[in-house]
């Protein structure tokens, strides 16, 4: 595997992330997260040598994309990933308003 440092930060990361923008769904409901299908296609990424997953809060509406990746990252997988997730501003008109989003 080739991996590329990130700066001066000494991280070793795979060329390619794995985003979970659009996981596969159940049906037509975006927040209807086919959890089988996407655990298997993040961990079969994992395991091929993708070391860095993307999500944020309005992936498949409101949290479903982050509590999806929660329970897939599990058994291990965590350790082997950087975890990168996006606060979305325009839900926050006020300081006080960001504490739910970075704390759950």
């Amino acid at each position: 595997m080739t991996y590329r440092r990130l700066g001066r930060t000494g991280l070793q990361l795979f060329p390619l992330g794995f985003g979970t923008m659009r996981l596969p769904l159940k049906g037509s409901d975006p927040k209807q997260i086919d959890l089988p299908k996407a655990k298997q296609l993040i961990c079969t990424a994992i395991d091929q040598g993708v070391n860095y997953v993307d999500t944020a809060y309005p992936y498949h509406g409101n949290g479903f994309a982050e509590q999806a990746v929660g329970e897939i990252l599990t058994d291990g997988y965590r350790q082997k990933v950087y975890l990168g997730d996006k606060l979305s501003l325009w839900f926050c008109r006020q300081k006080e308003e960001l504490t739910p989003f970075l704390l759950g």
